[in-house]
């Protein structure tokens, strides 16, 4: 499927699975020019792509957010200097921590993760031991994983990924395609955003919503109403912040 590009000049990449939006869009950074910029348009936050970007292509990455939230998340990426691409031999992807906030690691690499395909490695760099990581792979995927320090040194981890199935955040395979808070709305049209990001995802994609008390009323609700399976995950509990994962799942 090809990147819709709307009337003005846009590109709408929501149509395409997320590794293909991933791809399509470093490689139309890696063919812009210098001071030249593209805009795109994306169903969830971006931000783990921006971090993909600046890892392999360096500090050269402008990103200018022209629209939040919703189902219309809308991004300008400029080139601000040329640079070398990181070329790759013998991993799939790579992810510098470096240049990533900590409070950012877990959903850059888990959501890069998740889009993976079976026997694919993944390089991660960081300036301490992403021992945070590590152990979120060993209760999630152990078995399904490898996990092999090719460098440990001062300000300088290396460590390569390599994924033995086809899981990607959960047990059961699936790629979280939108994030959204809720917070800020009132009682009526969080319900309303729930539900239409549930219809909008397809079976082995998720969403991941954040809320001011725990909504497990809207579960009991799911549960009696729902004619597509789904599985409730909480990331977060409490007391203030609540953040829960809803995949579309399989029928048994």
């Amino acid at each position: 499927m090809n990147i819709e590009i709307n009337s003005n000049g846009e590109l709408d990449v929501r149509p395409l699975i997320p590794i293909k939006r991933h791809e399509k869009l470093l490689l139309l950074f890696k063919e812009l020019p210098a001071d030249e910029s593209f805009v795109f348009i994306n169903d969830h936050d971006p931000l783990p792509l921006y971090y993909e970007f600046r890892s392999v292509y360096g500090d050269v990455v402008g990103w200018e957010y022209l629209n939040r939230g919703g189902r219309e998340w809308k991004v300008r990426v400029t080139r601000t200097e040329e640079s070398q691409a990181r070329e790759f031999t013998d991993i799939a992807t790579l992810l510098d921590l470096r240049k990533a906030d900590k409070k950012d690691w877990i959903q850059i690499v888990f959501h890069r993760y998740g889009m993976m395909e079976e026997g694919t490695t993944m390089e991660l760099i960081a300036k301490e031991d992403p021992v945070e990581i590590h152990g979120i792979f060993i209760r999630k995927f152990e078995g399904k994983h490898s996990w092999i320090y090719k460098k440990k040194e001062e300000e300088e981890y290396v460590v390569h990924i390599t994924k033995k199935d086809r899981s990607g955040l959960g047990d059961d395979g699936f790629s979280v395609v939108n994030e959204f808070d809720i917070r800020p709305f009132p009682p009526t049209e969080r319900h309303e955003m729930f539900y239409k990001a549930f219809a909008d995802i397809k079976t082995g994609e998720a969403f991941e919503f954040t809320n001011d008390h725990d909504p497990r009323p809207l579960y009991y609700q799911m549960e009696a109403e729902s004619k597509e399976p789904f599985r409730w995950e909480y990331l977060e509990k409490g007391p203030e912040v609540w953040k829960v994962r809803v995949i579309k799942v399989k029928e048994k």
